[in-house]
């Protein structure tokens, strides 16, 4: 099998500037061996999405799908070199009923993961869907049953798991190289602006408001939710936590080999600014799993200042030493005394603000694994039914702030003991004719 470097003359770089690198991929180039894949959501991520596994060996985008024009237009473009033109097809439940195409990538807004990603496992195709994999903690446990249902893939984009050098961490960790780790502390920073007060205005004709709410209840449309703004309101986003919060709360749980926690706590608020931001823009959360092991995640979405050096990253400390992650695929192993053991280097820095992908090209390794799962080459390295654990505790997070208070959890399901008040977030209301199939 010959060595491929897909990545050639810049063809990568985008104006988001993302890092390019000479990046090597295996694969087969029969044509029994090509995956045809399909993109949900093709604005900025979704975008980036089709693009990069169009550059795969032996992968080809057949169709995207979204109601915006605008957005239509960079799914287009991303596509331009690509040597399979796409067709556009905007409305998902037509889209899946296609019989061309293996696999259905995900990168709508957050209340879309879960009914889309059922969508496309029970009318036959593998899945990939963005974080999170639910807007709230039922629908994880939705797409883990589907999964088991119909037998397709669902991978979730909490693209660390794929990265050899922290595959290579995690089993540093598991063989002794800091003691017992029993404290995993995340954190991300950036320096979102105010969204300010929108206005109710007429839906642009450039866009189905309509389909794009979809399974959510509706909302009149105001000036200031589309493109990004959407994260902030419970209706359709998860806010930071589970924007960004899941990645590193991701690493620390793999890393800590915990599965669900007995006991949630989050403090913080909407602080930075008095605006339509419903989420907080500060948050500390806290999670316990048992009396031996517990997460910590800080989030400050409009104050930079690092941490560590950087505005994103774990640290798991052990009872024999400590290990540091700036972000990206790096690691640092420290002793008792502080004294470095080993680093070993990513690739490319993170880059916390950057919307399309804080980790560059480092993603292609979570992409390469999808593909190669499809093909019946290699395993999901972050299977929904165990990434939803992670989605979890971003939501548990997310529900005692709403609730001011400390959640009790079962530690063999995650499910929130005895708070009828709390309990009522796990799930949400549909609109009426809109709401997931049931797996």
């Amino acid at each position: 099998m010959k060595r491929r470097d897909f990545i050639k003359n810049g063809t990568l770089a985008t104006a988001a500037g993302i890092q390019i690198l000479n990046f090597p991929i295996f694969g087969k180039a029969a044509p029994s061996n090509k995956v045809i894949l399909a993109v949900m959501g093709v604005n900025s991520r979704g975008s980036y999405l089709a693009k990069s596994y169009a550059q795969l060996p032996n992968v080809e985008i057949a169709y995207i799908c979204d109601v915006e024009d605008g957005a239509i237009k960079n799914g287009f473009d991303a596509l331009k070199s690509a040597a399979r033109k796409p067709i556009l097809v905007k409305d998902i439940r037509e889209l899946v009923k296609k019989n061309d195409f293996d696999g259905l990538l995900i990168a709508a807004p957050d209340h879309w993961h879960t009914p889309a990603a059922i969508l496309g496992v029970s009318h036959g195709k593998n899945v990939y869907v963005e974080k999170p994999c639910g807007h709230n903690p039922a629908e994880g446990e939705m797409l883990a049953h589907a999964m088991s249902r119909y037998g397709k893939l669902i991978q979730m984009g909490n693209q660390r798991r794929s990265m050899p050098t922290l595959i290579e961490a995690v089993k540093e960790v598991r063989s002794g190289a800091i003691g017992e780790p029993y404290l995993g502390k995340a954190w991300y920073a950036n320096d979102r602006k105010s969204i300010g007060k929108g206005i109710v205005v007429p839906v642009p004709a450039t866009l189905d408001y309509e389909l794009w709410q979809g399974p959510a209840p509706r909302k009149e449309y105001k000036n200031n939710l589309i493109h990004y703004n959407w994260h902030w309101f419970w209706n359709w986003g998860t806010g930071e936590a589970c924007n960004n919060g899941t990645h590193e709360i991701d690493c620390c749980r793999w890393f800590l080999g915990v599965d669900y926690p007995t006991r949630v706590v989050s403090s913080g608020g909407r602080y930075a600014f008095q605006d339509d931001w419903q989420t907080p823009d500060t948050q500390i959360a806290s999670f316990e799993f048992g009396t031996k092991k517990a997460i910590t995640w800080e989030g400050r979405s409009c104050n930079k200042f690092p941490v560590e050096g950087s505005g994103r990253g774990f640290i798991i400390y052990g009872d024999k030493g400590t290990l540091v992650n700036v972000g990206a695929a790096d690691y640092a192993i420290y002793d008792t005394n502080n004294k470095l053991v080993k680093s070993v280097k990513g690739e490319m820095a993170a880059d916390p603000a950057n919307p399309v992908s804080a980790t560059g090209n480092l993603d292609f390794y979570h992409f390469e694994n999808f593909v190669n799962s499809i093909r019946g080459e290699a395993k999901l390295n972050s299977p929904v039914n165990e990434a939803q654990k992670s989605v979890l505790l971003c939501h548990l997070a997310n529900i005692s702030q709403r609730t001011g208070r400390a959640l009790n959890c079962d530690d063999k399901n995650g499910h929130i003991l005895q708070d009828e008040e709390a309990m009522k977030l796990w799930s949400r209301e549909y609109e009426q004719g809109w709401a997931p199939l049931q797996a």
